[in-house]
This record gives C-alpha cells, sequence and structure tokens, in this order.
C-alpha cells in the first residue's frame, strides 16, 4: 500500500516560518543587538546592510540549487547549517571580539539564507499542484510575517526582560538567539520527518543541461526592456529614503537622550517595532493589496509611493519634541502602516516589469537590484547620522524620498495589474 503524501498544511507553514527569521534576525535583529552591545551607529549600518549582499547575489547561483541535489536535500542542508550558524552568533556574543566572530557568522547565514529562499520557493512547486500552489501563497505569506513578528517582537522583547532580570546584555542576547538556534534545529529534525518526496524534484547535473541555462539571454532580454534607465532608477531610488531610515530608526529608539535617543529600553523597542509596528505593516500591506486589485496599480502607485515616504516626518518631529512613550507607539505605527502601502505597490510593480520567457528569473534580478537599493544607503546612513545628528538626519532623509517619487512619472505603466492574492 502507498503511504499517504502529507498535507501542505503540514509543511508549508513552517517552511515559510524558517525562511522568514533569519532575515529578520540578519537584517534587522542584528541592529538592535549590536546597539545594545556597544558598537557604533556608523560600523552597525555599514557592516549589517553588506549583509543583504547574498540576496542581492543569489540570482547567480539559483541554477546551482536547480542542478545540484534535490530541492529537499538544499532546504534540510541549509536548515541544519543555519541551527550551526545561529548558535555561533550565540556563542560569540560572550567573548570579547564578538563583533568579527558574530558578523562572519551572519555572513555565512546570510548567503545560506538566500541558498534556502531558492531552494523552498522551487520545492514549493514541485511538492504542490498548481491549485494548492494558489491556495497557500496567502498562508505562506502569512507565516513569513509571522517570523518577521517572532524575530522583531518575540525576541527582542525576550532579550529585553533578561537584560533586566539577569543584569547582563551579552548573556540576554546569548539566550535569545540561542533560542532561535533551538528552534531550527526542532525544524530540521520535524522536515526530515514530514517532507514528501515529489517525483518532479530530482537533480539535474549533466553538462548538457548546465550548458543550456541562457544565463546571457536572461540579462540581455531584462535590460533591453522599454524604459529600462527609468525602471532601474525607481528601482533603486524608491525605497532610498526609507532604506536610510529603517537601519536609524530603532538604532535612534535605544540611543541616550544625551546622544539625542529616546532612550527607550529594548523590551519596549521589540514592542514598539517588532510588534505594534509589523502589525501595522501587515494591516498596510493587505489593505494595499485590496486598494490595487480594485483601482489598478497606475492609479495606486503614487498616493502609496506618498504613503511610504510622508510619515518620515514622525521622526523628525520625535528627535526634536522626544515626546513621552505613549505618542511614540502611535507615530511608529502609522509610519509602519504607510511603509505596508507603499512596498505592496512596489511589489506588484517588480511583478508587472517581469513579461516574457524569463519571468521569474527577471523577477530574482529585480529583487536583487532591490536588495542593492536597499545596501548602499544603508551602508551610509550611520555614518551620516553620526555626522549631523538625529534630527537633521531625519530630515535628510525626508528629502532624499523625492527623487525616488519623480521616477514615478518616467516609469512605463500603461495599465493596471492585479497583485496576487495575500
Amino acid at each position: 500500500m502507498k503511504p499517504q503524501t502529507p498535507s501542505p498544511w503540514t509543511y508549508i507553514p513552517t517552511l515559510y516560518f524558517a525562511e522568514g527569521v533569519p532575515n529578520v534576525l540578519i537584517s534587522s535583529v542584528s541592529v538592535i543587538f549590536y546597539k545594545k552591545l556597544g558598537i557604533d551607529n556608523d560600523q552597525i549600518t555599514a557592516w549589517t546592510s553588506f549583509l543583504y549582499l547574498p540576496w542581492v547575489l543569489k540570482m547567480f547561483w539559483g541554477p546551482i540549487v536547480d542542478i545540484y541535489a534535490t530541492k529537499r536535500t538544499w532546504i534540510l542542508v541549509t536548515q541544519f547549517a543555519m541551527f550551526c550558524c545561529l548558535t555561533l552568533v550565540a556563542l560569540s556574543l560572550q567573548l570579547p571580539n564578538f563583533f568579527f566572530i558574530s558578523l562572519a557568522a551572519l555572513t555565512v547565514g546570510a548567503f545560506i539564507s538566500a541558498t534556502y529562499d531558492i531552494a523552498t520557493d522551487g520545492y514549493y512547486m514541485l511538492a504542490l499542484s498548481p491549485e494548492q500552489q494558489a491556495f497557500f501563497v496567502g498562508i505562506r505569506s502569512l507565516f513569513y510575517r509571522i517570523a518577521v513578528l517572532f524575530g522583531s517582537g518575540l525576541l527582542v522583547v525576550l532579550a529585553g526582560r533578561l537584560e533586566t532580570t539577569l543584569n547582563n546584555i551579552p548573556l540576554s542576547w546569548a539566550i535569545a538567539i540561542g533560542f532561535s538556534a533551538f528552534i531550527f534545529a526542532i525544524l530540521f529534525i520535524f522536515h526530515r520527518f514530514v517532507l514528501p518526496l515529489p517525483a518532479s524534484d530530482i537533480p539535474r547535473q549533466s553538462q548538457a543541461q548546465t550548458e543550456k541555462i541562457p544565463f546571457l539571454d536572461i540579462i540581455q532580454t531584462y535590460f533591453r526592456q522599454e524604459k529600462i534607465i527609468a525602471i532601474l532608477a525607481f528601482i533603486l531610488l524608491y525605497r532610498f529614503g526609507e532604506a536610510m531610515l529603517v537601519k536609524i530608526a530603532s538604532l535612534f529608539l535605544l540611543d541616550k537622550l544625551e546622544k539625542g535617543g529616546l532612550s527607550i529600553s529594548t523590551e519596549q523597542v521589540g514592542l514598539i517595532y517588532g510588534t505594534f509596528g509589523v502589525l501595522s505593516l501587515i494591516i498596510g500591506g493587505i489593505l494595499g493589496g485590496m486598494l490595487i486589485s480594485r483601482y489598478g496599480l497606475k492609479k495606486c502607485l503614487f498616493p502609496m509611493a506618498l504613503a511610504l515616504n510622508l510619515p518620515n516626518i514622525f521622526y523628525v518631529y520625535l528627535a526634536y519634541a522626544k515626546p513621552s512613550l505613549t505618542l511614540v507607539y502611535p507615530l511608529v505605527s502609522l509610519e509602519q502602516f504607510g511603509y505596508g502601502l507603499g512596498f505592496t505597490a512596489f511589489s506588484v510593480y517588480l511583478m508587472y516589469i517581469c513579461q516574457g520567457e524569463y519571468k521569474t528569473s527577471h523577477y530574482a534580478i529585480s529583487t536583487g537590484l532591490m536588495a542593492l537599493g536597499l545596501m548602499l544607503p544603508g551602508a551610509i546612513s550611520g555614518t551620516i547620522q553620526q555626522a549631523v545628528g538625529y534630527p537633521l538626519f531625519f530630515i535628510l532623509v525626508c528629502l532624499l524620498t523625492i527623487p525616488g517619487m519623480i521616477t514615478i512619472f518616467f516609469i512605463p505603466l500603461q495599465e493596471p495589474v492585479k497583485p496576487p492574492t495575500n
């Protein structure tokens, strides 16, 4: 009797939860724990921004994942490797030279995470029927967002409470990161026994198949699109101001009053940014999808760009006025809500420009360029902030949103498109 194939409900939620956790730990939570461990803002923003590089470059080794070994094998190997990386990060935080060791481990973890993304998305298309893929697209998105809540909310709150209880910041963060490593060990064991073996999930190792990968055609067709200069400017500049803001915002909340910050505790930052902020971002994203579905991207793109960028003025107010904590919660939540709206429109446009035979590869190029557009401004944000202070930095962020909004008037956008169901 043929064994029954497990329901996608048993593994799709956990696969995409495991995809989201490393991303948020590497790109966002690392900023917080490095700040709490005494690293300067310019070093934090520069080095953690360069951790985006694997997501910029992942399109180049995607075919390797497709050719060598099965997607299931790649998933299991990368999950175990992520457990090892996070364990090393946790242990390193107790050492005098923790910054170099933990940063090296996070760099390796970023490459592992980017590879896991490729394998998981490929496995999703092989293990599920087209009907199941359509149904579970919202489920995978939901559990990815739950992972963001877990990382930037629960883990940060846990570390904050441990800081108060143990009065030992390195140990507190070692325990919090170690907890996430333990979860990856559980996920690895769980998926080892639960993930089905799709008949189509087979490696393709022949030299002939390797040579058939049309790298040059893919790249040429992408860069021969109509108004490609405007498209590239839009992708790189649309989030320029937000890319600078996102690296500094949590540092601003944590920094002492005498340094221009708000001197908010780690636990409160986890609640403000990682819990209420993420929930607001999710609501904004859902509403953005509904609005684009109803009115079309052409009508929604510029208003949603305004929703993304105008709330940055809240940080100018916070930097000058230093209001009470009760006002910080709603202002950050509104900023994140606007970010959810604006990022949804941006994501839909990236799908809009992916046409023709190589849609998947073109989307990978677009998301790689998007990651580059986050990495470069994020890398210089700390140096600028330390040079001009928080108030002027946030004013500069507001001004740097203008070029990205101007590019909207030059990009090709002839008809509305509907986003996938979320």
